[in-house]
């Protein structure tokens, strides 16, 4: 019985150590799994004026109302870009079209002149079709050479091209922004409003809308459609400029650059999250400086759990 009874000790043992190893595999598995949530954020204060100088204690983030611990961080990120811009060549874009692929041009030459040597751009015509003019390149001439073909006719299908650059730029490292020059509202795309923003947050990327307005009158516009271009610009981080002619457009063109050359990357892995919390986690940054305004996308899409595991 003593043999016996020592036999099926070491058994028991050996049993719990087998247990205890696959505990300490699932919780590394579970560490694993959790993915890297990366904010960019631009910094202004009162006036307006992009605030660069900033430290990472200076910086809170929230994920579902909880605090997270940041994990990366670097001011003035030098991590390359990719550039998609959406060129809308609609019917009624025509009159606009030759001063707008001037100042498209002039900041195609800025952005791969002056930037990261990783710096690049696709260019996007839109109508009722999408059309992918160049892939993602360095080379200015291929593009430029693509700006002066672009004719306007036809429908607006504006959550189309946001749905497909999104889901293009996603493959490529580094950070992506989208440029969508247009003239209103979506009136032929085949994908909703949801679905090109669901498609732009999967892919980290800012939106930063040129609304060309052709008319002040607001009987003549499509205020709703100018309404989406807000939220689409606000919810993933970027913003709306307005613009009535050539001087303007170019002034819209430079404080992008301002933007994307002063921007802070601040990235953390999500724990400690809600049950309940929805599929949309929205996220917030605050600064301990209360002068200044932090702007970044207001979440993510993925699924989270108790456990702290992630997914996006």
């Amino acid at each position: 019985m003593g043999r016996f009874s020592r036999k099926s000790t070491l058994i028991a043992v050996f049993a719990i150590a087998i247990v205890f190893a696959i505990c300490i595999v699932n919780a590394q598995t579970i560490q694993v799994d959790v993915k890297l949530v990366r904010l960019l954020v631009s910094v202004k204060d009162a006036k307006g004026e992009l605030v660069g100088s900033l430290e990472k204690p200076e910086f809170s983030i929230y994920d579902s109302g909880v605090k997270q611990d940041i994990a990366v961080f670097e001011h003035h990120t030098e991590v390359p870009l990719s550039v998609s811009l959406l060129v809308d060549t609609s019917g009624s874009t025509s009159s606009n079209l030759r001063y707008e692929t001037t100042s498209i041009e002039k900041f195609l030459r800025a952005l791969l002149r002056e930037g990261n040597p990783g710096d690049a751009a696709a260019l996007y015509a839109f109508n009722d079709q999408v059309t992918r003019m160049n892939s993602f390149t360095r080379r200015e001439q291929p593009l430029i050479d693509s700006l002066k073909t672009l004719r306007g006719n036809a429908g607006t299908s504006l959550y189309d091209a946001v749905y497909l650059a999104s889901r293009e730029s996603a493959r490529r490292d580094g950070r992506h922004v989208i440029v969508a020059v247009s003239d209103g509202g979506d009136t032929t795309s085949v994908k909703k409003y949801a679905d090109a923003f669901e498609s732009a947050q999967n892919a980290d990327a800012i939106i930063y809308p040129i609304l060309v307005i052709p008319i002040t009158n607001d009987a003549g516009r499509n205020l709703g459609g100018e309404r989406a271009l807000e939220t689409l610009a606000s919810g993933t981080g970027g913003r709306v400029f307005q613009s009535m002619g050539a001087a303007e457009l170019d002034a819209a063109f430079t404080e992008i650059l301002r933007d994307l050359r002063t921007q802070y990357l601040v990235a953390y892995y999500p724990h400690n999250l809600p049950v309940d919390a929805p599929r949309f986690h929205l996220v917030k940054v605050e600064l301990s400086r209360k002068d200044l305004r932090a702007t970044t996308r207001t979440g993510y899409y993925g699924d989270a759990s108790p456990t702290g595991k992630a997914s996006r």
